[in-house]
């Protein structure tokens, strides 16, 4: 007779949470994070200038979990794929709302908003590397993460400008004009850096298509039919 009896559940099957590794766990940290961060930030005309600061310590909160994360995977030898994708889109998430609400009217901060045309470039940019990941998926059968040193600076250069913005009527009040200034400054950097960046990485997934593409599948030959 088959016995049919369930075999006890190991300590991963009870516990999921548990099969994910310190990096992996903080990087899905910081994508909870994010909710918060943009009601904080939708709510700053209601909630003054609280709302800002919460939105601000959220922030940097997010920002030092992206340096943590990357460390301890590299320090503990725990880098996956799981991790490898995760990461960068938490980092695009979290730039994307940011950039994109610190540009609205309604969320904008009125001492520094964010101008539509850098809103276009950043978002842009990470649409564009997004599709190329999917279409080099696509055409070699293998997931290609490799960051491009513009591509890492174009991210701290976004985080670094996010964080100014947040705490540009703070710089206004010690020398006037400074936060407003910084913020318009370092959008002008990033702009220019995150076309870089587009170009680095369009021209990296360019190299991975020539090397490793599949070649698309012939129908097979039909024999000739005897007479």
């Amino acid at each position: 007779m088959q016995d049919t009896r369930k075999a006890p559940a190991t300590t991963e099957d009870a516990k999921p949470w548990a099969s994910l590794s310190w990096p992996n766990r903080i990087t899905l940290f910081r994508l909870l994070l994010i909710a918060p961060f943009i009601v904080l930030i939708l709510n700053q005309r209601e909630w003054g200038d609280s709302a800002r600061y919460g939105a601000l310590a959220v922030f940097v909160i997010m920002a030092v979990s992206d340096f943590l994360d990357g460390m301890l995977a590299r320090r503990l030898n725990r880098k996956t794929r799981f991790g490898a994708i995760l990461d960068p889109l938490a980092d695009k998430a979290l730039i994307i709302s940011a950039v994109v609400l610190l540009s609205l009217p309604d969320s904008a901060v009125p001492a520094a908003p964010i101008s539509n045309w850098i809103v276009v470039v950043i978002v842009g940019k990470d649409l564009w590397v997004i599709v190329g990941f999917i279409v080099i998926y696509l055409v070699t059968d293998r997931f290609r993460i490799h960051p491009t040193r513009a591509g890492k600076a174009a991210t701290l250069g976004q985080l670094i400008m996010v964080l100014s913005v947040l705490i540009a009527p703070e710089l206004n009040r010690i020398v006037g004009g400074l936060g407003s200034m910084l913020a318009r400054l370092l959008g002008w950097l990033v702009t220019v850096v995150s076309v870089l960046a587009a170009v680095s990485y369009t021209r990296l997934g360019l190299s991975f298509v020539a090397e490793e593409q599949k070649p698309l599948e012939s129908p097979p030959n039909k024999e000739p039919r005897e007479a």
